[in-house]
């Protein structure tokens, strides 16, 4: 009787590949984090409570009523003013970000409902282009701006931009940090309420125009905020930076911004604030 054979009893079997995308490493704690779960937590980890970045359409799906989202000037794209040509020409990078994001633009902008009151809602986008400010990003916050004055409503901006004025557009680019900040005086003139919620990175052009002049400042937990990275600094003025340097916990210590806000309570933050601040007309839109 044979009891051995060299033929495989069970036949050959395949080893079983684990699909991509099912985990994330947490670049706070380092933690490896269901990816189904970390998006059911709202990007945060349920470990460290690192929030990760977000695009503007998840913000927007974060922040506003279901379904109450009425999304303006999305047609509008960038042109190439200068024809830049470089390592790779102004429209092939457009077109790319496009491709991988599937916006057409770094900004979102429309009105919607918190708790059903209204509101004007803008988000940038780091994803595209780092969310840098260009004609196209600044004429949509300034259309934002104004419509926000001329239905007399509350505006909110989510800023999430690494990148500052565009390189590629040249001054058009760098005059739209005066103009978003010349449409929100005017704003600010008319008795509205800006409220500014910064996440990270929220970096140059946009810092240093639009997103630092809320009359309430929020942001995330840990967010990075400046101008320069701290990199740059500390190279430029050769000198060690203090502890935790731009981040959102040192700028509420030196009295930069007013609220450190966690994400899943920035929705109920948000309806707070503007029924203590604008109570009169936030109850009539949402009598309407």
């Amino acid at each position: 009787m044979v009891f051995f054979s060299k033929k495989p009893i069970f036949g050959k079997t395949k080893k079983k590949e684990i699909p991509g995308g099912l985990w994330t490493k947490c670049p706070g704690c380092g933690e490896l984090l269901y990816s189904k779960a970390l998006r059911d937590n709202l990007k945060v980890c349920a470990k460290c409570d690192y929030h990760f970045r977000m695009g503007a359409y998840e913000r927007i799906e974060v922040v506003l009523d279901h379904d109450s989202f009425r999304e303006m000037y999305k047609d509008m794209s960038s042109k190439d003013p200068l024809k830049f040509k470089g390592l790779s020409d102004y429209p092939s990078k457009i077109m790319k970000d496009q491709k991988n994001t599937g916006l057409k633009e770094a900004a979102i902008v429309g009105e919607g409902r918190i708790n059903g009151k209204r509101v004007a809602l803008g988000a940038t986008d780091f994803r595209f282009i780092m969310g840098s400010m260009g004609s196209v990003v600044g004429e949509k916050i300034t259309r934002l701006i104004e419509y926000a004055g001329a239905e007399k409503i509350p505006l909110i901006i989510i800023s999430g931009s690494g990148g500052g004025a565009r390189m590629y557009e040249g001054m058009l680019s760098l005059m739209q940090m005066a103009k978003t900040s010349a449409a929100l005086e005017r704003f600010n003139s008319l008795g509205g309420l800006f409220i500014s919620v910064l996440t990270n990175p929220t970096m140059a052009g946009i810092m240093a125009s639009f997103a630092s002049l809320g009359d309430i400042i929020l942001a995330e937990p840990k967010a990075l905020i400046g101008f320069t990275g701290p990199r740059v600094i500390q190279q430029t003025i050769k000198q060690d930076l203090p502890e935790g340097f731009q981040s959102s916990e040192f700028l509420m210590e030196h009295g930069l911004i007013d609220m450190i806000v966690h994400r899943r309570e920035l929705k109920e933050t948000l309806s707070r604030l503007m029924g203590y601040l604008c109570r009169e007309e936030t109850e009539k839109s949402a009598e309407g």
